[in-house]
């Protein structure tokens, strides 16, 4: 179960609701992207925290994500400025963590001052873009975060609450469809198997929509959920993958 605003629907107050259970990872991308929209955000991706319980081993691993193009440098330098203190924090505490970018302009929606109860600040202009990680722990192999980022995000305290508990709800679909690994994958649809073959021939975003007649949103959306049936941590990954299971060449 999980809670959103509404005493009744579209209504003011807190009311629980129940949300759908995934049934594949490709589930999943969508809810994502629900949570983005409702940020504000930028870009998002999901961190498990592999290797719990032996020392020095704990590491932060991409399930997800929709970095695109140039968002994946905001990635790299996410880990290489928060990874330890991400680490660290999920031993410690399960309050959000958020911080300014280096590139925000002005105080922006993260220096709000009624977060200050909810969320954990971060040591600012750290990474380029200002951000929001929701720490989820459910054991040794649950734990971890939904991020997301962007310079303009609507984070007040409602918007906290209602997203934390959204990302708890997508590691605990995470978890549960690890268990699920023996059943075979899904097939990837001609649209996806299409993107993936032009992305695999070098072409970006914008060119492969301009060649099937799409928007770059969705060329880039069947490529996300490509990359999640085919198990894979980024789109590079699905094509090499792709390739070996004979959908494209």
């Amino acid at each position: 179960m999980a809670y959103t605003r509404g005493g009744s629907e579209g209504q003011g107050g807190i009311q629980y609701l129940r949300l759908q259970r995934a049934s594949s990872r490709s589930d999943i991308f969508p809810k994502m992207i629900a949570m983005q929209k409702n940020l504000k955000a930028r870009n998002f991706a999901v961190f498990r925290i592999a290797g719990a319980g032996l020392p020095n081993k704990r590491k932060l691993v991409c399930e997800l994500e929709n970095w695109g193009a140039g968002g994946l440098e905001n990635g790299n330098r996410l880990i290489e400025g928060y990874g330890e203190v991400f680490l660290e924090h999920m031993e410690l505490s399960l309050l959000p963590l958020i911080w300014r970018g280096a590139d925000a302009t002005g105080a922006g929606s993260a220096e709000a001052g009624e977060l200050s109860p909810l969320v954990r600040r971060l040591e600012p202009d750290v990474v380029p873009v200002s951000g929001v990680a929701f720490p989820v722990r459910l054991g040794a192999l649950g734990n971890g975060y939904a991020v997301f980022l962007g310079n303009s995000m609507d984070l007040g305290s409602d918007a906290i609450i209602e997203q934390h508990i959204r990302s708890c709800q997508v590691m605990m679909d995470l978890l549960a469809l690890d268990e699920k690994r023996s059943v075979p994958a899904e097939s990837l649809s001609e649209r996806e198997i299409s993107c993936l073959q032009l992305a695999g021939d070098g072409r970006i975003s914008e060119e492969i929509a301009e060649i099937l007649g799409l928007s770059v949103h969705t060329v880039n959306a069947y490529l996300g959920s490509a990359t999640i049936k085919l198990d894979s941590v980024n789109r590079i990954q699905a094509i090499a993958k792709a390739i070996r299971l004979g959908y494209i060449n």
